[in-house]
């Protein structure tokens, strides 16, 4: 049995570092220090398993140029970029709902130590 197509991409996409990754990705190739540098938080091996995830499922390649040191370069893919939009969108509406959620989060919070 076929898993589920939206649970298939949402294990990758739904990944905390996954949108930030393609987004920062958005204006072009970039190197893994590059990345790691416009992504606070992400460590190294974090990045890594991101990209790896990424590429696997189609919507990042990895090209390496030999030079000394090795040229390493990540860049989204036609289907990729087809995320973006997607990501923006969502992007838009975290930003104008965050006070929303925020107030949710402290009224539920509130809720839970009164009933403890």
């Amino acid at each position: 049995m076929a898993l589920c197509p939206t649970r298939q991409v949402m294990a990758t996409v739904g990944d905390k570092w996954a949108g930030l990754v393609v987004n920062a990705l958005a204006d072009g190739p970039r190197r893994h220090g590059e990345l790691r540098t416009r992504i606070a938080g992400a460590s190294q091996k974090m990045l890594t398993q991101t990209l790896r995830a990424l590429e696997r499922d189609g919507l990042v390649t990895r090209t390496v140029t030999p030079s000394v040191p090795v040229r390493v370069d990540y860049e989204l893919t036609a289907l990729g970029r087809s995320l973006l939009p997607v990501l923006q969108a969502l992007k838009a509406w975290s930003e104008t709902h965050i006070e929303d959620v925020l107030t949710a989060r402290e009224a539920y919070d509130a809720r839970e130590a009164a009933n403890a």
